[in-house]
C-alpha cells in the first residue's frame, strides 16, 4: 500500500477520532459534576446538526449554527431541570435508565419534526468537489474545519475548567459536592450548567460534521455508543484521556478496513470497550472512577 493511501486513512481516522473525543468529553463533563452517565449525549449532536440545517433555510450559515447551539443548550438545561433535578440520591442504574429514556424521547421527537430524511449543512468553504492538499493527501476543506474547530473546543474547555471561576466551581462539585455546598456553591446550578455545556459542545460538533457525515433523526445513537466507548477507554471522567482514546479509536477504525469489511468497522468500538472493562476497568489512562462500572 502506498504512502498516500496510508496518510489518507490516517487523516480520516484523526477526523473521526476527534469527533468521538468531543462526544466523550460531553459524557465526562456531566459525569464529573453529577456522577451521571448521560446516554442522551449523542442526541445533542443530532439536535445541533438538524436544527442548524432547518435554520439555514432562513438565516446565514454562521447565524444558523450559533442559534442552533443556543437552542440545543436550552434543551440540555430543560432536560436537567425536568428529569434530573428533582431526584434525590438516585442509583446509577436508575440514572442510566432515565437517560436512555430521554434519548428515546428526543429521537422520537426528532423523527416527528424532521421525519426520516437525511440532511446536511453546506460546506463552510468550497463544496463537495473542492479539495486541498496536505502532505500530498487530497481532502475536503471541511475536514480541516472539523479538526480545527474540535481542537479549539478541547483547548477552550481545558482552559475553562482550570482558569475560570465557573469552571473551578464545577470542579469543586465534582470533587466533593457537600463541601462545595458549604462553600456557598450552588450544586444544582452547576449540574444544570454541566448539561448546558455538554449540549453546547455536542451541538457545535454536530454542525461542524454535518456537511461530511450528514445527519438524520437517529444519527446520535451511533455517536453516543462510540463516545461512551472512548470515555471508557480514556478513563471515565478524564477528558484529556478521552482525546487520546478518541484518536486511537478513530485511527484503528480507519485502518481496520484494510483487513475486514467496512460493515464490521462499528464493532471495533464495542470490542475495545469490552476488552478494557475486562482487563482494565479504570481505563487506559488510569481514572479510577471508571472502575465503578464493574458494579453492573
Amino acid at each position: 500500500m502506498d504512502m498516500e493511501l496510508l496518510l489518507l486513512y490516517l487523516v480520516a481516522g484523526v477526523t473521526y477520532g476527534i469527533i468521538y473525543a468531543i462526544v466523550a468529553i460531553g459524557f465526562n463533563i456531566i459525569y464529573n459534576t453529577t456522577g451521571i452517565i448521560n446516554f442522551a449525549q449523542g442526541e445533542f449532536v443530532m439536535l445541533g446538526g438538524m436544527t442548524a440545517v432547518t435554520l439555514n433555510a432562513f438565516l446565514p450559515l454562521p447565524a444558523a449554527i450559533v442559534l442552533a447551539v443556543i437552542l440545543t443548550m436550552a434543551v440540555g438545561a430543560l432536560i436537567e431541570i425536568i428529569f434530573i433535578r428533582w431526584l434525590v440520591s438516585p442509583s446509577v442504574l436508575r440514572m442510566i435508565i432515565i437517560t436512555i429514556g430521554i434519548s428515546i424521547v428526543v429521537r422520537e421527537a426528532a423523527l416527528h419534526i424532521w421525519h426520516e430524511g437525511v440532511r446536511a449543512l453546506p460546506y463552510f468553504t468550497g463544496n463537495e468537489i473542492t479539495s486541498v492538499s496536505l502532505a500530498g493527501v487530497r481532502m475536503s476543506p471541511q475536514v480541516l474545519w472539523v479538526l480545527g474547530i474540535c481542537s479549539v473546543m478541547v483547548v477552550a474547555l481545558n482552559l475553562f475548567f482550570h482558569y475560570t471561576f465557573l469552571g473551578r466551581q464545577m470542579r469543586a462539585c465534582a470533587s466533593n459536592r457537600e463541601a462545595a455546598r458549604l462553600c456557598g456553591i450552588s450544586a444544582k446550578n452547576m449540574v444544570t450548567l454541566s448539561f448546558v455545556l455538554s449540549a453546547g459542545i455536542g451541538a457545535l460538533a454536530g454542525c461542524v460534521i454535518s456537511p461530511i457525515t450528514y445527519v438524520q433523526y437517529d444519527s446520535g445513537t451511533g455517536l453516543a455508543i462510540k463516545g461512551f466507548a472512548v470515555a471508557i477507554l480514556g478513563g471515565l471522567g478524564n477528558s484529556m484521556g478521552a482525546v487520546a482514546a478518541g484518536l486511537l479509536l478513530g485511527v484503528l477504525e480507519s485502518f481496520s478496513i484494510m483487513v475486514m469489511p467496512t460493515a464490521y468497522k462499528d464493532a471495533i468500538a464495542i470490542s475495545i470497550m469490552l476488552g478494557v472493562l475486562f482487563v482494565r476497568p479504570s481505563g487506559l489512562f488510569g481514572s479510577r472512577e471508571a472502575a465503578k462500572l464493574k458494579e453492573f
